[in-house]
């Protein structure tokens, strides 16, 4: 098994290594200004490498993110950059980077939960992660996404504008919004100018991105959408072009219908592609017919309670809550025992207790659930969580529960 003492964060002069390795292993072309020098959103000192001789066998890192949730801002560790070299699998390099990052977040007493996006379903679930949001992977035919009568358009105007006027304008707005979705990440300067970079080679036979805002009469900007059109023609010379839609975000169901009734009605589009949107994007419940929006949900954000008592307490819960709790956690062995978990409204509670438990949960588990996405009730009936007291997973589900469904639309 690798030690994980002999895990190092990279420096600025080894980054090219670092960079040419990981591209490596996702299979990427290992080029351009990523490979040259660390992006303005690396923490190197949360780097971890392992090294064999002056090859990089193994990568990780680590973002200090603010994730939103139920009722709450969170720190979060937005854990990324995971590769381990085919040369060294089989080896616990995976074992001990994972090991690394949740005792030094626990020891350190740094962010109470950690975040990622797992490239393959079946790796990270032994180390306590679980699929906590959901992405929508929403498309369907733009020619049967008409509005049901009634839909209230509001009176402001939806205008084009260009890449600095856009980002005069979104931030915002998102930051208005993400507050009131689980899930939600912060983005500051440097997260906007990622998010919004759009190298050519990236495009797949796409329109560069383009933006359009929503602005109210008094001035105010209300909403804002962000897209790709793939122009294509069918043998007979009809129009079959494929909207791409990356973001559509609106203060108030004005705004939001108003976004979406211009994007869909883009000229020469026949098809909607929203792989980011929310599972349950309200865009359905707007359209006379909404069988023409196919949704294929599968797993977003994945997340990991660091600790537990530290998570629990951290957010809020829309019904009052007194439990004791059995956490299973053989990984992160301080979160293992029996934790009295209280909750309401207003705040939450957790701290150590002897008493006899009303429920029995795997860590991941409780991750799956925190954002309130999964319901305890579908983890019992699926063996992962196990109740004692008769009625306390219908008492924790509900807590847990939150009215908005989490949604990470920012991949790391």
């Amino acid at each position: 098994m690798t030690d994980p003492a002999a895990l190092r964060p990279v420096t600025a002069d080894e980054w090219p290594a670092f960079a040419r390795s990981m591209l490596d292993v996702f299979g990427e072309e290992a080029t351009g200004s990523f490979v040259e020098a660390p992006p303005a959103t690396a923490e190197l000192d949360r780097t971890l490498t392992l090294w064999d001789g002056d090859r990089v066998a193994a990568t990780s890192g680590v973002y200090s993110r603010t994730l939103t949730a139920p009722g709450a801002v969170v720190p979060c560790a937005g854990v990324t950059w995971v590769t381990v070299s085919p040369t060294h699998r089989r080896r616990g390099v995976l074992t001990a980077i994972m090991r690394r990052q949740l005792t030094e977040l626990h020891e350190q007493q740094r962010e109470p939960v950690a975040a990622l996006w797992a490239a393959e379903g079946g790796i990270y679930g032994r180390f306590g992660y679980a699929p906590a949001a959901v992405r929508g992977s929403l498309t369907g035919p733009t020619q049967r996404m008409a509005f049901r009568p009634g839909v209230d358009l509001g009176t402001g105007t939806v205008t084009p504008v260009d890449l600095d006027g856009f980002r005069a304008a979104a931030p915002r707005v998102h930051e208005a919004l993400r507050r009131w979705v689980p899930g939600q990440l912060e983005r500051d300067e440097r997260w906007w100018e990622r998010i919004l970079r759009d190298p050519p080679d990236q495009r797949r036979g796409a329109t560069p991105r383009r933006f359009v805002l929503h602005t109210e009469a008094d001035g105010e900007v209300t909403g804002y959408a962000a897209f790709r059109v793939r122009a294509r023609d069918l043998d007979d010379g009809d129009p079959d072009g494929t909207l791409l839609v990356d973001e559509v975000r609106g203060r108030g169901t004005p705004a939001y219908a108003a976004l979406w009734r211009y994007l869909l009605d883009l000229d020469l589009v026949r098809t909607l592609e929203y792989p980011q949107g929310a599972a349950d994007e309200p865009l359905r419940h707007l359209l006379a017919d909404p069988r023409a929006l196919h949704a294929r949900p599968t797993d977003g954000l994945w997340l990991r309670l660091v600790d537990v008592d530290r998570a629990l307490a951290a957010r809020r819960y829309p019904a009052p809550v007194d439990l004791v709790v059995e956490v299973r956690d053989p990984f992160c062995p301080w979160n293992e025992g029996r934790w009295r978990w209280a909750g309401h409204p207003a705040g939450g509670y957790c701290g150590r207790t002897d008493l006899d438990p009303d429920l029995v949960v795997d860590a991941d588990a409780l991750a799956a659930a925190y954002l309130g996405g999964v319901s305890l009730a579908t983890l019992q009936a699926a063996g992962r969580v196990a109740e004692v007291s008769p009625g306390a997973v219908t008492l924790a589900a509900t807590a847990l529960s939150w009215p908005v469904s989490p949604w990470c639309p920012d991949t790391f």
